[in-house]
């Protein structure tokens, strides 16, 4: 026993949803060779030797259901990474309404442990989830999974940006709750990230912050590097971490807040809520 044990997952059974490609690909990847048994959830098919593979739709409640059912428990790390971008029929239900199914459905079922933990994969473009909380709280509100996608294609919400500002709004208000049974909720917002998703929207995805990555000499960040900061997360060593939403975008949003590099504060200033 060392004490960098706590980064890894030896013993640790873990769920990965959206886990075909991606950021959920790497991420099943990491706790893998972290040592974790792992089970694999995607509608499409996962490529994971050694992995126990479940297929769900994340917008169909009886599929997640049948998921939960099937993989059972314990469940030590659940990494909520299924995603999709506007124009994708059903995106409020797989990118959130989805998502909270899947972690009620577990709950219920006691396969969340104490000293289980849960990691969403949010976006920079759920930053500003602050300044719209009042109206979030209301949809969180609505906890039948019919009824809260019909309150967001009913209130022009059914896109990708409010599903992300949803997704924070969730972790930061779950984590009182989720902490008194013993359970961490925590959430990454990644930068431009080269995915099969991010290539099918490139120019709006990959060309954001395009002029910040070129002058500071790096490139869109790999699955990879996103993966390993939401395996942190839900690790033993990151024990006192709970309700964090943590920017993993290079420092492009800190280097706009504070003008370090001008070009990205209108941007900065627009994703966090920061422009009237």
């Amino acid at each position: 026993m060392s004490l960098f044990d706590a980064f890894r997952y030896e013993g640790k059974r873990v769920v990965v949803v959206g886990a075909a490609t991606g950021m959920g690909a790497a991420t099943a990847q990491v706790v893998q060779d972290a040592g974790a048994e792992v089970i694999v959830m995607d509608i499409a098919e996962c490529h994971l030797d050694g992995a126990k593979e479940i297929r769900v739709n994340m917008a169909d409640k009886g599929s997640i259901d049948a998921a939960v059912d099937e993989c059972g428990g314990p469940v030590h790390a659940l990494f909520l990474c299924a995603g999709v971008a506007d124009g994708t029929p059903g995106i409020e239900k797989i990118n959130f309404i989805g998502h909270r199914r899947m972690i009620e459905r577990f709950l219920a079922a006691d396969a969340l442990p104490r000293g289980s933990a849960i990691g969403f994969i949010s976006s920079a473009a759920g930053l500003g989830w602050q300044t719209n909380l009042e109206l979030i709280n209301e949809y969180l509100a609505v906890t039948d999974f019919d009824q809260a996608s019909q309150w967001a294609i009913d209130h022009g919400k059914a896109d990708y940006f409010w599903s992300k500002q949803v997704i924070c709004a969730y972790v930061a208000s779950q984590a009182y709750p989720m902490i008194q049974r013993g359970i961490r909720v925590n959430a990454i917002c990644p930068g431009p990230t080269d995915t099969p998703l991010a290539q099918a929207n490139k120019e709006m995805w990959l060309g954001f912050g395009s002029d910040y990555r070129a002058d500071a000499g790096i490139e869109a960040s790999t699955p990879l590097e996103q993966a390993y900061p939401l395996v942190f997360l839900c690790s033993a060593a990151a024990g006192a971490v709970n309700g964090e939403i943590l920017i993993s975008d290079a420092g492009y949003i800190s280097s706009g807040l504070t003008e370090s590099y001008p070009s990205a504060g209108p941007a900065a200033q627009f994703l966090t809520g920061r422009l009237g």
